[in-house]
């Protein structure tokens, strides 16, 4: 801070009107400006021309104040000046400029300084050092270090030192700055820099930055002369900086057991100073199996082959362009993955023997002592023992290590069958088997389960049994009639809308009745008319069954027994009901005037709502003659028909007739051929 002055403020034109010949004065213990120093330090550069002196307050009389300023060499730059009045400052010493320059020429100038007394008596000159130097250094270049600056290391600039000739006042120092590449030069002044400023003290070679921020930092440096003025071009140079490490992927390892070796391959990428191979010193990834020795390969990418069984642990990791890693030999471990092989199959075997009370239960236990029992793999198969057929898979569900399957022996002939199980590993190996686990084959004979015996038929004078078995492997049927009305052997016809009768028994192939067991009656309808009906019904403890069958189309009616895990299935065999048209004639009156008007027949076909016409044959006949037809007339959708018939033959006059309808067989009609109850009409 400037000190407070007491006299006004003093011009060179001023100073040049009060020279006053130094030689003349006289000094005769006249008072003295003690403690006279240069504000700013006597030993400070001064980049201003602009120098203020100041000194202790004198308790003598001061009439005056006298100073001059000499060069280096002694000469007289400033004559010797007079201040008229009483003071401790001068202010504003300005050093003339030289000729051919519009400043001073920089130097160490020497002001002196005289105080004269109330009496004129003049004291000892006191002297101050003036340091003038406006000089600017020349500009400097930083070298920053080559390629990427790993993150947590001090990055080190090397610094150039100016060239010659250097400000008379020296180099004080550097002034650094550093920035994302904003462009702020290190000083704040336009052609200066403060001591706060500058950060490197002397002309040194380096300077640590200390640690910078990631990516591209901008330096910039000028030098700074001892009177604080900095280098007018401001050098700069860019350092780059990654403190990321690469990131790794390692690509092959599998999720769960392979059951081959396995190569893997370990990436890596790198956003900054990136990942290209340059050289043993550059970029590597690397990857180490169990701990073992890393293979390394240069730039971003390396790969080897794990093998042996069991599991593997796989470490992978790489290292930068600026040198960033994890290989372990710090606190932090790279990352790892872990690989498991298992080549060994896995082994298989039957159960010991077959449950009596579920004999068609097929079931193998797998083992395996690496990756364990595949969980949803595995299969068994089945063919005729010692053929070279090929296995017939059956359904395998495969759980907790096991794989069971059910063979349906029923749809199978008699004789002995072999088996055989596949099983997986959860790596994929494969293990196959035709043994328990004692050792014995797995060969089973069939039948496995008891036969049975299954007869049905219809109730009434009609009765015809069924009956079927399953043998010795063999299906056998024979009908036996039981009635002397029955037209057609297996069918049995009854009118239209009326139910019937059907009922069998199920037995062991000994006989034994087969009681508490359900027993499907399958009713499959003629020309599709409804879909096929199912009902089931349970055995008596003598075997015996029975159901009422509903009224309905013509069809054809089996009885089935679906077998259980220790008795064989069994069915009766189908056997045709066959339902009788149903239809209806009325005549309009019961005599016929011959020559008079018709008699109208009219009646109608069941079981014909939308199902379109259909031709009906009208018959008459007289006592001790047949049937004879004398119409045929189509009936509408609803079964409707209609027919008017004239009597004009004299010889029918007291002949009583008789009339019915007759409806034929048709293609895709779903009954017989039916007729109506006759009616009589009598001629007059």
């Amino acid at each position: 801070m400037r000190r407070p002055f007491h006299a006004p403020l003093v011009t060179l034109a001023l100073i040049g009107t009060l020279l006053v010949n130094a030689a003349s004065a006289v000094a005769v213990d006249g008072p003295r400006a003690l403690g006279l120093r240069v504000e700013g330090g006597e030993n400070t550069w001064h980049a201003d021309n602009d120098f203020r002196l100041y000194w202790d307050h004198q308790s003598a009389v001061v009439r005056t104040v006298d100073f001059r300023v000499l060069d280096a060499e002694g000469k007289v730059v400033i004559p010797e000046t007079q201040l008229p009045w009483s003071a401790d400052v001068i202010e504003f010493i300005h050093i003339p400029p030289v000729a051919g320059r519009q400043a001073p020429e920089p130097g160490r100038y020497t002001a002196d300084v005289w105080l004269e007394g109330a009496n004129g008596e003049r004291g000892d000159p006191e002297s101050a050092k003036l340091l003038l130097d406006d000089v600017r250094p020349a500009p400097i270049r930083p070298s920053a270090p080559t390629g990427w600056v790993p993150g947590g290391s001090p990055v080190i600039v090397k610094l150039e030192h100016p060239r010659s000739p250097l400000p008379i006042s020296g180099i004080r120092g550097y002034a650094v700055s550093v920035d994302s590449g904003a462009g702020q030069p290190p000083c704040s002044g336009s052609d200066r820099c403060t001591e706060a400023e500058t950060g490197l003290l002397g002309i040194g070679d380096t300077l640590s930055l200390g640690l910078l921020p990631q990516g591209t930092n901008v330096v910039r440096a000028v030098a700074v002369s001892g009177s604080g003025m900095r280098s007018e071009e401001v050098g700069s140079a860019l350092v780059r900086v990654d403190s990321t490490r690469p990131e790794v992927t390692l690509k092959g390892a599998p999720q769960s057991w392979a059951r081959d070796p396995v190569r893997v391959t370990a990436t890596a990428t790198d956003a900054l100073s990136g990942m290209s191979a340059s050289g043993p010193d550059g970029p590597f990834t690397a990857l180490a199996v169990d701990g073992g020795v890393p293979k390394v390969g240069e730039g971003d990418s390396v790969s080897a082959v794990v093998s042996g069984n069991g599991p593997h642990t796989v470490a992978f990791y790489a290292r930068d362009a600026a040198g960033n890693i994890v290989d372990g030999s710090g606190s932090e471990q790279p990352p790892t993955e872990t690989v498991r092989i298992d080549t060994v199959a896995p082994t298989v075997a039957f159960a010991r023997f077959q449950d009596p009370d579920d004999p068609e239960r097929i079931e193998a236990t797998v083992s395996d002592q690496l990756s364990g029992p595949s969980g949803d793999r595995g299969l068994i198969g089945v063919r005729p023992a010692g053929s070279r057929q090929a296995f017939e898979t059956l359904a395998t569900v495969v759980s907790g290590g096991k794989l069971a399957a059910r063979w349906d022996s029923d749809s199978f002939p008699t004789g002995d069958y072999e088996f055989r199980a596949t099983a997986y590993d959860a790596a994929g190996n494969s293990g196959e088997s035709d043994r328990r686990s004692t050792g014995a084959r797995m060969v089973l004979a069939n039948p496995l389960k008891a036969p049975t015996m299954l007869e049905a038929g219809f109730g009434g004078r009609r009765l015809i049994w069924q009956r079927c078995s399953r043998a010795s492997g063999r299906r056998r049927c024979r009908r036996q009639v039981m009635s002397s009305f029955e037209e057609r052997p297996g069918t049995r016809s009854i009118p239209y809308g009326h139910g019937v009768q059907f009922g069998g028994r199920l037995t062991s192939v000994t006989g034994v009745p087969l009681g508490g067991l359900p027993v499907q009656v399958v009713e499959s309808f003629d020309g599709g008319a409804t879909p096929a009906r199912t009902t089931t019904v349970e055995t008596a403890t003598d075997g015996a069954f029975a159901i009422r069958l509903a009224p309905g189309p013509s069809r054809h009616v089996e009885a089935l027994f679906g077998g259980n895990r220790v008795l064989t299935r069994a069915g009766a065999g189908a056997v045709h009901l066959g339902v009788l048209a149903g239809v209806r004639l009325r005549a309009s009156r019961a005599t016929a005037e011959i020559g008079g008007p018709p008699v109208v027949f009219s009646g109608r076909v069941a079981g014909m709502d939308g199902a379109g016409g259909r031709p009906v044959e009208l018959q008459f006949h007289l006592p001790g003659a047949p049937w004879s037809e004398f119409r045929t007339v189509q009936t509408d959708a609803h079964g409707r028909f209609r027919y008017p018939y004239a009597f004009s033959d004299d010889d029918s006059r007291g002949i009583r007739f008789q009339f019915r309808a007759r409806v034929p067989e048709q293609e895709g009609w779903p009954y017989e051929a039916g007729i109506s109850r006759p009616v009589a009409v009598t001629g007059r």
